[in-house]
């Protein structure tokens, strides 16, 4: 719309121009204005611009709105794709928080079990060192009256010995040893071997 504006002045100013500004003394002077020669140049110049109007400034300019509203879709598209980048960095960045946070509690619940774990072998292990002290204790005790029969046997055998030498007789060995045994029972019940 400018430009036609713009021709339109200049046609005007061509048209009306002085010619006596200038005078020519060789013939036609460069500022001389054929008026005849301006007004066809006018008229050409209409035409032109109004077929240029008619048939090239709407497909250019078709042409021009069209490429601006597919630069406008580009530039929509992008800023939906930019914010689909943003939501799905934003639930990136949440499913790792998840991700970290389960990794948390299964690493705490590993110490927990490997914990319970460990308790559970050293209460086994007390309860079989328990046992085996127990079993030891026995054993020990058992031992313990096997050799304090076989000692109370020796002692009894030792006596009536010395007591049959003692006496240089030898008296019957049954009564001997029922005195004896009946000795050391008065004693205690360590027999004489404990005191």
């Amino acid at each position: 719309m400018n430009i036609q504006k713009i021709a339109l002045a200049m046609a005007v100013g061509l048209a009306l121009r002085p010619s006596g500004l200038v005078a020519a003394e060789d013939g036609p002077g460069l500022f001389d204005v054929n008026l005849g020669l301006s007004l066809w140049t006018v008229v050409i110049f209409l035409a032109l611009l109004f077929m240029l109007r008619r048939f090239a400034w709407g497909p250019i300019l078709g042409m021009v709105e069209e490429r601006e509203q597919r630069i406008q879709t580009a530039l929509d598209e992008s800023a939906a794709a930019q914010q689909e980048a943003r939501k799905l960095l934003e639930e990136h960045k949440a499913q790792l928080a998840d991700a970290r946070r389960q990794a948390g509690e299964i690493v705490a619940e590993g110490k927990a079990a490997g914990d319970r774990v460990r308790k559970d072998i050293e209460e086994k292990a007390r309860d079989e060192a328990q046992q085996m002290v127990e079993s030891a204790r026995r054993e020990i005790a058992r031992e313990r009256d096997e050799a304090i029969a076989e000692l109370r046997k020796e002692s009894v055998d030792l006596a009536l010995a010395a007591a049959s030498k003692l006496m240089k007789e030898r008296m019957d060995e049954g009564k001997d040893r029922e005195l004896v045994v009946e000795y050391l029972s008065d004693l205690g019940p360590g027999g004489g071997a404990e005191a």
